[in-house]
C-alpha cells in the first residue's frame, strides 16, 4: 500500500471520528427537542388563561396564546433542521465524500485541498472544513476543469487560480477502496463502474459523475427560461434533479422545495425520482402531471380525455374513418397559432356573443340569460372587460336581495321551518342570541322572533346561489367554446381563412364531445384558458421555478398557458424532439418555438448530445434509427450487439421471449421491460406471457415503478431505464407509418446493458440503416 493511499485513509478515519462525533451529539439534541416539543403541545394550555372579561383581559390572552405558539413554532423548526442534519451525516458515514481536488488561488503562496461531498463537514473547531458541499461556489472546478487555469464564481465575484491536482475516490462504509489521480473531468474508472452497475425502482443521485455539461445546467441561474435539449441517455432528468438541490442550497435564506414544482410525465415517474433530492438532503419539490392539473380545475363538469388515451387512440385508430380529421385537430388546437384565436376570440366577445345562464331559484328563473346578456352589453363600453363583468355581478347580487325580500313572504318558508330538527333549530337560536349580544351564559333567555328565523331560512337557501355569482358561474363558459366549433365561419376571421381542410368533421366531433360532457385531451387546455380570459386568470405567484421534464410532449399552447399561470417562476423546460410521439409534435423538431415565450435576451439553450445511459453498441444501434441520429455521441462502454430474432407467428414469439427472459434472468438481470408499442398490444402480450413468474403489466395510472419483468407501453416507459429491454414485435405491419420512428426509438433507448427486438415476419424498414451497417446482430427462427 503506498504512502498516499495510508495518509488518505488515515485522514478518513479522522472525518469519519467527526462525523461520529457529530451524530451522537445531534442524537442527543433531538432527543431533548422531540422531548420539548411534545411537552410544550402537552402543557399548551396550562401556561394560557384565558380570561376575556375586558378588553385588557382578552388582550392578554392573546398576546399569551402568541407567546405559546411562538415557542412552539421555533421548538418544531430547530428540531426539524437537526433531524435533517442527523439524516445527511448519517448519509455520509457510508460515503463522506467523492473527490479532491488541490487548488492554489492567485496571489497565495500555498495550495488548499478541497475534499467534496453530499454536504458540508466542519472539524470540531468550526473554523475547517474537511468536506465542501457539491453544491459550494468552489466544487464547481472539480466539475469543470482539467489541471490548470481555472475559476470560479462567488457572491463576491470571480476567483481566479491554478488546479494542481484533481483525485477521485471509492469509498464505502467508511473504508477507502480505491483513489485516481485524474486529468477528465470525471475519471472513465468511476463512471464506467456507475453505468455498469444495475437500476432499482428509483434514480440515483449523479453528484459524483456529474460531467461539465450536466454542471452547466445545474448552476445555470440567468434569464427566465432554460432550454435542455439532450440525447436519450444523457443525464437531463438526474441534472435537472441537481439543479433544483443547487437552486436550495444556493437561496436557502429565501428558496424552499414548496416553491417548486416539477411537471412530470406520469405518476411512475414521479415515483421513480422521488429518491434523488432527500439523499442529498434536501426536501422534494411538488410534483404533478399536467393532466393532474386539468383534472383538478375541469374534472367537476367535464370528463377529460387523458394524453396518454389520445395517444392510444393515435397508435391504435389509424384505419378508422375519423382518424385523419381528429389527428389534424390535436395538431390545430395544440398550436400558437390556436392560442392567439383563444385570445382575439375573447377580446371579441366584449363586444357580442357573451352567453349567460339562466339564474334560477327553486327551479324557478329569477334572472333569465337574456336579461344578463342585455344589461351586459348596454353598460357603459367605456369600462374594460372585467369591470363590466364585476359591475353585473353586483347588478345580480342585488337583485337576490329583492328576491330575497319577495321569497320571505313564500309558503315554502313556514314549511321549511316546521320541518327543521331540533339541532338546526337550536342552531340558528344560538346564532341570533350572539348576533343580538347575548352572553353564552344568557342565550336561554333570548326570545327568538319569527321574522327573524324567516329571514335566516330565506338566507340560507340563497347562500349558494349567491356562491355561485360571486365566482361568476352565471357566464356560459361551455356555451361560449361551443359557438366557437358551431358557427363554421366565426374562426376563420382570425385566421383568414386558414383552418384545416378536415374544420367541419373536427368541429362536429369537438360538439359532440361537448354535449356528452366530456373533453378532449387536445381541448382541455383552450377551455380553460378561454374560461381564465374571461373570468380572470388564476395566477400562482408563490411559485419560483417550475421544470418541464419531457417536455416535447407540451404543445406551444401549453407552455404560453403555463407563464401564464406561474407569472413568477423561471422555467427549467427538458426535451429531446427524437422521443416526441405526441402527434402535435409530428411537425416540429426543436425548441424553437419557445424563444419568444420569454424573449430570446431571456432565453438560454443547451444541447447536450453525449448519452450515458445505454452500451456503446445499443446507442450506435438506437441512433441509426432517427434523422441526424450521428449526432449523439455515445460513452465507450462495451457490451453485445442488440439482437434481432425473426419468428414466423406470435406462438412462436411468445416462445422465444419466455426463453429470453429466463436467460436474462440467470444473467443476474433484475429489470426487464417487455416494450410494446400501445396499451392495447401491451395487454395482449401480458395475457400470452403469464407464465412468467412476477411478470406485471405496466399501465396508465400505475403509481410506482416496479423491478423485476414488468410489460410497458412504450410512451409509459419514457424517462424510465432498464437493465434488459425486449422490444416485443417490431415488425414492419407494426412499426410502418413513418410516425411512429420515434415510438420505436424511445423503446430501444430504454436499454441500459441489453436490448432484444422480435419480429413476427420482416421487420421495420427503420432498421434498414442498421443492418446495413452491422449494428445489430441478426437471428431467425424461420
Amino acid at each position: 500500500m503506498n504512502v498516499d493511499f495510508q495518509q488518505e485513509q488515515k485522514r478518513l478515519n479522522g472525518v469519519m471520528k467527526v462525523i461520529t462525533e457529530q451524530i451522537l451529539q445531534l442524537e442527543s439534541e433531538t432527543s431533548e427537542l422531540r422531548n420539548e416539543v411534545v411537552n410544550i403541545r402537552k402543557h399548551f394550555w396550562d401556561e394560557i388563561k384565558v380570561n376575556t372579561d375586558t378588553f385588557d383581559d382578552f388582550l392578554e390572552t392573546v398576546i399569551s396564546l402568541r407567546q405559546e405558539a411562538q415557542a412552539l413554532s421555533v421548538s418544531q423548526s430547530t428540531h426539524s433542521r437537526v433531524a435533517k442534519r442527523l439524516a445527511t451525516l448519517r448519509r455520509m458515514q457510508t460515503v463522506p465524500y467523492f473527490g479532491r481536488i488541490d487548488f492554489l488561488e492567485e496571489g497565495y503562496a500555498a495550495q488548499e485541498q478541497i475534499y467534496i461531498g453530499i454536504s458540508s463537514l466542519m472539524d470540531a473547531s468550526g473554523e475547517d472544513f474537511l468536506i465542501y458541499d457539491w453544491r459550494a461556489p468552489i466544487s464547481s472546478v472539480y466539475y469543470d476543469y482539467e489541471p490548470g487555469a481555472a475559476q470560479y464564481t462567488t457572491p463576491g465575484g470571480k476567483i481566479y487560480g491554478k488546479l494542481e491536482k484533481k483525485w477521485q475516490y471509492v469509498i464505502r462504509d467508511g473504508e477507502l477502496q480505491s483513489m485516481f489521480d485524474t486529468s477528465l473531468t470525471i475519471g472513465d474508472d468511476i463512471l464506467q463502474q456507475v453505468l455498469g452497475k444495475g437500476t432499482d425502482k428509483y434514480m440515483q443521485s449523479i453528484v459524483a459523475t456529474i460531467q461539465q455539461e450536466q454542471n452547466r445546467i445545474i448552476r445555470h441561474d440567468q434569464g427566465r427560461l432554460l432550454v435542455v435539449h439532450g440525447a436519450a441517455g444523457s443525464g437531463k432528468t438526474s441534472a435537472a434533479l441537481q439543479r433544483i438541490a443547487f437552486l436550495l442550497y444556493k437561496y436557502r435564506d429565501r428558496l424552499k422545495a414548496d416553491q417548486i414544482i416539477l411537471f412530470s410525465p406520469n405518476a411512475m415517474f414521479n415515483s421513480y425520482v422521488s429518491n434523488v433530492l432527500p439523499e442529498l438532503g434536501e426536501e422534494n419539490m411538488q410534483q404533478v402531471t399536467f393532466q393532474e392539473y386539468l383534472d383538478h380545475r375541469l374534472s367537476k363538469e367535464f370528463q377529460i380525455e387523458n394524453p396518454f388515451d389520445q395517444l392510444e387512440y393515435v397508435l391504435t385508430a389509424a384505419n378508422t374513418s375519423s382518424y385523419d380529421a381528429r389527428v389534424k385537430g390535436i395538431q390545430f388546437k395544440a398550436s400558437g397559432r390556436f392560442f392567439e384565436v383563444i385570445k382575439l376570440y375573447r377580446e371579441a366577445l366584449e363586444k357580442s356573443d357573451m352567453l349567460f345562464k339562466d339564474v334560477k331559484f327553486r327551479g324557478k328563473i329569477i334572472v333569465s340569460a337574456q336579461q344578463l346578456a342585455e344589461k351586459f352589453y348596454s353598460g357603459d363600453i367605456s369600462f374594460d372587460f372585467h369591470s363590466r363583468l364585476e359591475k353585473l355581478k353586483d347588478w345580480l347580487m342585488n337583485q337576490i336581495k329583492e328576491i330575497e325580500k319577495i321569497e320571505r313572504r313564500q309558503s315554502w318558508v313556514e314549511e321549511e321551518i316546521e320541518l327543521l330538527s331540533n339541532e338546526a333549530y337550536h342552531k340558528i337560536h344560538k346564532y341570533l342570541a350572539e348576533k343580538n349580544g347575548f352572553e353564552r351564559e344568557e342565550l336561554a333567555d333570548y326570545e327568538m322572533d319569527h321574522e327573524a328565523l324567516i329571514r335566516v331560512i330565506v338566507r340560507q337557501k340563497l347562500k349558494p346561489l349567491r356562491k355561485q355569482i360571486q365566482a361568476l358561474d352565471f357566464i356560459d363558459i361551455e356555451g361560449i367554446y361551443k359557438q366557437l366549433f358551431a358557427d363554421l365561419l366565426l374562426i376563420q376571421q382570425w385566421l383568414e381563412g386558414e383552418v384545416p381542410e378536415e374544420w367541419v368533421e373536427i368541429c362536429q366531433a369537438t360538439l359532440q364531445m361537448l354535449e356528452a360532457g366530456k373533453l378532449y385531451y387536445e381541448d382541455a387546455t383552450p377551455f380553460l384558458l378561454l374560461q381564465e380570459l374571461i373570468q380572470g386568470f388564476q395566477t400562482n405567484r408563490s411559485i419560483k421555478h417550475i421544470f418541464i421534464d419531457e417536455a416535447q410532449d407540451y404543445s406551444p399552447f401549453q407552455f404560453e398557458f403555463l407563464k401564464r399561470l406561474f407569472p413568477s417562476a423561471k422555467m427549467t423546460v427538458l426535451g429531446d424532439f427524437n422521443q416526441a410521439i405526441f402527434a402535435h409534435a409530428s411537425e416540429v423538431v426543436d425548441f424553437q418555438v419557445l424563444n419568444h415565450l420569454y424573449g430570446e435576451d431571456q432565453t438560454e439553450v443547451i444541447n447536450i448530445t453525449r448519452s450515458y445511459r445505454s452500451t456503446k453498441p445499443i446507442i450506435e444501434f438506437t441512433r441509426s434509427l432517427i434523422v441526424n441520429g450521428e449526432k449523439i455521441i455515445p460513452f465507450e462502454r462495451a457490451g453485445e450487439l442488440p439482437v434481432l430474432t425473426q419468428v414466423k407467428n406470435h406462438t412462436e414469439l411468445h416462445r422465444c421471449i419466455m426463453s429470453k427472459v429466463a436467460a436474462l434472468q440467470s444473467q443476474g438481470y433484475k429489470s426487464i421491460a417487455i416494450i410494446c408499442k400501445s396499451a392495447e398490444e401491451s395487454k395482449a402480450a401480458f395475457e400470452a406471457l403469464a407464465k412468467i413468474d412476477d411478470i406485471k403489466l405496466l399501465k396508465y395510472g400505475s403509481a410506482e415503478y416496479e423491478q423485476g419483468v414488468v410489460v410497458i407501453p412504450s410512451y409509459l416507459a419514457k424517462g424510465i431505464e432498464f437493465e434488459a429491454v425486449i422490444i416485443y414485435n417490431v415488425s414492419a405491419q407494426i412499426y410502418g407509418d413513418d410516425s411512429l420512428r420515434r415510438i420505436l426509438y424511445t423503446a430501444c433507448t430504454r436499454a441500459m446493458h441489453e436490448l432484444q427486438l422480435y419480429s413476427v415476419g420482416k421487420p421495420s424498414l427503420f432498421m434498414q440503416k442498421a443492418l446495413q451497417e452491422n449494428f445489430i446482430c441478426i437471428k431467425s427462427n424461420f
